[in-house]
């Protein structure tokens, strides 16, 4: 009688085949919590959403698309007043954008085999390289938005007079998008670049 896997000797569609009962013998949810976020991510969970390229890119466009619905957030805290319907424009933006932010950037975690996530004894030397590279483009990218930012507050500050004040909202949003971005845009960046794997040659 050969000896029964564990949660992470098994691929996803091993996992999804397995019954109930199967499920709970082998531990069920509180063996799956004991596996560490290593063992995690090598699970090929829903893999027809990043097997591609082209679908790997739709992903990280779905995570830019969810960046920028708080930085239309912060904008909105700063533009509108919360009695002219700004406290509802929010709530409905966040929902929005969290509805899309975590399966995407769970999914690219696992398209990446946490390229970003993971800590470095976790990932060999093309992986430590390529994120290196995927950090230095966010933070490039990060760098231009912080000077926007600081341009449109300047630009906002002139025109608005001596007593032009900031609304506090407008920051604690602004500053929610640019962690966001700061966190997620690596990740973002090395699912855009992740290149499909060689194929095999046959002769």
């Amino acid at each position: 009688m050969s000896e029964r896997k564990s949660f992470g000797q098994m691929s996803w569609a091993e996992l999804k085949r397995m019954s109930w009962a199967e499920f709970r013998q082998a531990g069920g949810w509180a063996e799956l919590g004991r596996m560490n976020r290593a063992d995690l991510i090598q699970l090929d969970m829903l893999p027809a959403w990043y097997a591609t390229r082209e679908r790997r890119r739709w992903l990280a466009g779905a995570g830019i698309f969810a960046l920028a619905l708080q930085w239309i957030n912060a904008a909105v805290s700063w533009a509108v007043g919360p009695d002219d319907g700004g406290s509802r424009i929010i709530l409905i933006l966040v929902a929005i954008m969290m509805v899309i932010y975590l399966p995407a950037v769970t999914l690219m975690n696992i398209a990446t085999r946490g390229l970003v996530e993971l800590a470095e004894r976790h990932l060999d030397e093309r992986q430590v390289g390529e994120r290196l590279r995927a950090t230095t483009i966010a933070h490039r990218i990060t760098t231009g938005l912080l000077t926007a930012c600081f341009a449109a507050a300047v630009v906002a500050g002139m025109g608005g007079g001596d007593d032009y004040v900031v609304p506090e909202r407008a920051v604690v949003m602004l500053v929610i998008a640019l962690a966001l971005t700061h966190f997620v845009l690596p990740l973002i960046v090395s699912t855009w670049r992740l290149p499909d794997p060689l194929p095999d040659n046959e002769e």
